[in-house]
């Protein structure tokens, strides 16, 4: 699926709201974008198991070649697949950053690793992919904690609603974070029945 695409007209094609923005366009048009949205069904098990894959590509804004690479190495786990394929995908960097409220969107994290102004352990890393272990700490950069994002998220002004993950030990004022432990599926936020994803990789 084109990233390019506008995130509301992307949202309501894959019938999750990618961001905050896209929220109240989305109740108010739950269907996908184009006169024939909402006529339209899922009619075959090959594309329902292919829009559950593009819905959790999309959450985590990874690439094709990423989901592919985090399902070969979720095969080799001993666990339910589609499980280990989500813990995978959480233990990504961009994906903590937004857990922990540093961030507002999964492409704002993105952004925020990719600039250099996030550090694993004291030093810098600028790959969203980078895989966060148990234990390691995650911080912003001191050279960036005064850039206005940042300001903004030491505020709390990303964090959720809804209850912090247990998994990660949150400080927003000193704009850092610790992962405690692997996350189970039950804590992770995404919307996915990742039992098809595995199904259209494994057919």
């Amino acid at each position: 699926m084109n990233q390019s695409r506008p995130k509301v007209k992307k949202s309501r094609a894959l019938g999750i709201a990618l961001t905050p923005k896209a929220v109240k366009y989305f109740e108010k048009r739950p269907y996908p974008p184009g006169e024939h949205g909402r006529g339209r069904k899922q009619n075959s098990d090959y594309k329902v198991r292919l829009l559950e894959k593009q819905r959790l590509r999309a959450q985590y804004d990874v690439s094709e070649r990423q989901l592919v690479r985090a399902y070969d190495r979720a095969r080799k786990v001993d666990a339910k697949t589609g499980e280990a394929l989500l813990i995978e995908l959480e233990r990504r960097l961009d994906a903590l950053v937004l857990r922990s409220g540093l961030a507002r969107t999964i492409y704002q994290a993105r952004q925020m690793v990719v600039h250099g102004h996030i550090q694993v352990n004291g030093k810098k890393v600028d790959k969203p992919s980078f895989r966060v272990r148990p234990g390691d700490v995650v911080q912003v950069r001191e050279r960036s904690r005064e850039k206005h994002p940042f300001q903004v998220a030491r505020e709390g002004g990303y964090a959720g609603e809804g209850e912090a993950p247990r998994y990660l030990e949150i400080n927003l004022p000193a704009l850092g974070f610790r992962l405690d432990r692997d996350p189970n599926r039950r804590e992770i936020p995404v919307i996915c029945d990742e039992q098809l994803v595995v199904e259209y990789y494994a057919r």
